[in-house]
């Protein structure tokens, strides 16, 4: 368990952008611990985290959450949800499934031109 004045890794490397108000990131990073989770195998200073919503509370809203984390390519989870919290908890599981997605391809045990074929004996 984290202790309360530890930071999470979502807490320490979430950046806030347009159509998120201030105020609602403290929700939002304890609604996403199972990201925190996810992220916890890597260092903190490797990750970046973005999230902005475009034409808030709009038919047309978009959130996006965007993901650099060091050795992975740039990842990017969407919503069109029209509902926010709705929205929040579907980028942050599109998010965590492309992490966990990345991390499989990029194991020796999944990528056979990484795995090594030859056979001792």
């Amino acid at each position: 368990m984290t202790l309360p004045d530890e930071l999470s890794i979502v807490d320490q490397t979430l950046r806030i952008g347009a159509g998120v108000e201030p105020s609602e990131r403290p929700a939002i990073v304890e609604h996403w611990t199972s990201l925190d989770h996810r992220l916890r195998s890597f260092d903190p200073a490797a990750v970046e985290l973005q999230l902005t919503v475009k034409e808030r509370d709009t038919p047309s809203q978009k959130a996006t959450l965007e993901a650099w984390i060091a050795g992975f390519p740039r990842l990017v989870a969407t919503s069109h949800r029209t509902d926010f919290d709705a929205a929040m908890m579907e980028v942050r599981d599109d998010l965590i499934r492309q992490i966990t997605d990345t991390k499989q391809r990029t194991e020796p045990r999944n990528n056979k031109h990484r795995r090594d074929t030859t056979r001792h004996g």
